[in-house]
């Protein structure tokens, strides 16, 4: 599960990292994201190119009653992303990535206790979670961009935490 994570990086280097040709000139660093937040996320635009974004984290179906919908959903099992309804059309035709510097996971510690533990990549000031993205429109027609980070079973390095984590994808895997 990924429920926080950090975000911090240079608008040249997110150029560099993500191919972008279009990007906003204010873009927030965060140490501390949680669910709910306006997030950078990297997703293609209209003219075919690659653009980053500001989309809500916490993904609302375009078919949902109530914005409320998206607490529940900040994050999507990639073991069942392609069926469940929530997550089925944006998984066959609205992907992204959530650019990160790292993220936040919990370690149980006794019956009462966790511990926080910041998770990055040595080496790596800045990766990609795989994410889905969704537009949503209220009853009064105002429009919400959210979206969804996408997670797996623990790997070795991560087991001893938590049991899941956010797939991280190597930059050759960006396009797919």
């Amino acid at each position: 599960m990924c429920g926080r994570f950090a975000f911090f990086a240079h608008r040249k280097r997110l150029q560099e990292q993500f191919s972008l040709s279009h990007i906003p000139e204010e873009i927030p660093s965060n140490y501390n994201i949680t669910p709910g937040q306006d997030i950078a996320a990297v997703r293609e635009m209209k003219d075919g190119t690659r653009g980053l974004v500001m989309l809500r984290w916490g993904l609302v179906p375009s078919w949902a009653r109530d914005f409320k919908t998206g607490y529940r959903m900040i994050n999507a099992r990639a073991e069942s992303v392609a069926e469940k309804p929530a997550f089925r059309n944006a998984f066959k035709r609205r992907r992204c990535l959530i650019p990160a510097s790292g993220f936040y996971e919990w370690q149980k510690q006794g019956q009462d206790g966790k511990q926080p533990w910041f998770i990055r990549i040595k080496e790596e000031d800045i990766f990609a979670f795989a994410g889905l993205w969704e537009h949503w429109e209220s009853a009064d027609g105002q429009p919400v961009e959210s979206c969804t980070i996408i997670t797996v079973e623990s790997n070795e390095l991560i087991a001893r935490i938590h049991d899941r984590m956010p797939v991280i994808l190597h930059k050759e895997d960006y396009e797919t």
